[in-house]
């Protein structure tokens, strides 16, 4: 360990500099290429010397989370990250007392549903149910973190916010930008704030095309029957030609049932023990954006 730190202080560079922020972002950048990435990829992503980028792709190979497809080629994830991930999950309880309520939700929606967890200040997928059986579907992975400004899940829990905190956290994160998300996304903390105040005006968030040309979502916030604390959200997520205006607010007493029933389960979980007895880690339940 000494000689890698010091052969890294040697390499210089702009990028991440200690051997852990390296690992780190190595691990981070991988786990949104599934393709994988060859070594002078990794390099120039990151900003890190090809001789550095080479000891920790290395490293994380001799440790069973990087794999390289054959001599010289791309570098990818193993399925050892999301092993640890999912028994973590099963450990705290979360996907056990959550899954079928996000089945039956999707059910009887006819829709996607999908569980997340608030890790600090950002919304990552853990699980989801899909209850659309024919036509246009979306089927995301999981892992991948939500845009909260133009997110419905986002929007529900920045809506329970105080809304300098609210803007913080989106500035903190970027706004998505139309080109990338939906047509609808807003681009400005005006424009943010009328989505955040419509969505505390009626309990429930409801966004058209913000996430996706094509995607209408809605979501509702869960609260701590203990203590009405946000502890999650729980949305309902469909095409816009199938998922309408109209049909969204039929399905709003189907999800707002959902985020009742999740509020009394999520009192069972240990994670969420943690959370109350003074734990860092906030876990939300919701569905497609």
């Amino acid at each position: 360990m000494p000689n890698t730190l010091a052969n890294d202080a040697a390499d210089g560079g702009t990028g991440p500099s200690g051997l852990l922020e390296r690992t780190l972002g190595v691990l981070e950048l991988l786990s949104t290429h599934a393709h994988g990435l060859q070594l002078f990829e990794v390099a120039e992503y990151l900003h890190i010397p090809r001789s550095a980028t080479h000891r920790v792709l290395t490293s994380l190979v001799e440790h069973g989370y990087v794999r390289q497809e054959r001599h010289q080629g791309a570098y990818q994830l193993t399925a050892k990250i999301a092993s640890l991930a999912f028994t973590f999950l099963a450990g705290s309880g979360i996907t056990d007392m959550a899954q079928p309520i996000l089945d039956r939700l999707a059910r009887d929606t006819g829709e996607l549903v999908r569980l997340a967890m608030v890790d600090g200040k950002k919304l990552i997928w853990v699980a989801k149910s899909q209850g659309a059986q024919f036509g246009l579907r979306y089927d995301p992975d999981m892992g991948q973190e939500a845009r909260l400004s133009c997110a419905a899940s986002g929007i529900a829990w920045l809506s329970c916010l105080p809304e300098e905190e609210a803007l913080q956290l989106v500035e903190r994160q970027g706004y998505g930008s139309r080109s990338e998300y939906g047509p609808k996304a807003p681009q400005t903390p005006a424009a943010l704030l009328k989505y955040l105040r419509a969505a505390k005006k009626r309990g429930y968030a409801l966004v058209e095309q913000t996430y996706s040309p094509w995607m209408n979502t809605i979501a509702a916030p869960i609260r701590s029957p203990a203590t009405g604390e946000i502890t999650g959200t729980v949305n309902v997520a469909g095409p816009h030609v199938r998922l309408t205006e109209a049909r969204m607010l039929e399905c709003v007493p189907l999800l707002l049932d959902a985020a009742r029933e999740l509020s009394t389960a999520t009192v069972t979980s240990p994670a969420f023990a943690r959370r109350k007895s003074g734990g860092g880690t906030n876990f939300f339940i919701n569905s497609a954006t």
